[in-house]
């Protein structure tokens, strides 16, 4: 994963985010809106495609759209050059 970037992964519905920093963070990739998967994680934003709710990547703020609640975090950690669910 790039610094400043995420990756989702779809199937896991989590949304995998480095942080300008470094540090490996989790979040949600469930939409709080209506249980959309989000779609992308582009300039600091994850976009949901279905209804345009937008949230903060580093924090999983929701900051546009008619989501209600930030996407909740997911513990994660990294080992050996892996990234788990903890």
């Amino acid at each position: 994963i790039p610094m400043g970037s995420g990756l989702i992964l779809a199937q896991d519905k989590i949304v995998l985010i480095r942080s300008s920093s470094g540090a490996v963070h989790g979040v949600s990739a469930v939409c709080t809106h209506q249980g959309c998967i989000v779609s992308s994680v582009q300039n600091g934003v994850i976009s949901c495609p279905c209804h345009g709710s937008q949230f903060d990547a580093q924090t999983g703020a929701a900051v546009a759209g008619p989501a209600p609640r930030p996407l909740p975090a997911i513990s994660v950690v990294v080992r050996g050059g892996n990234i788990y669910r903890s």
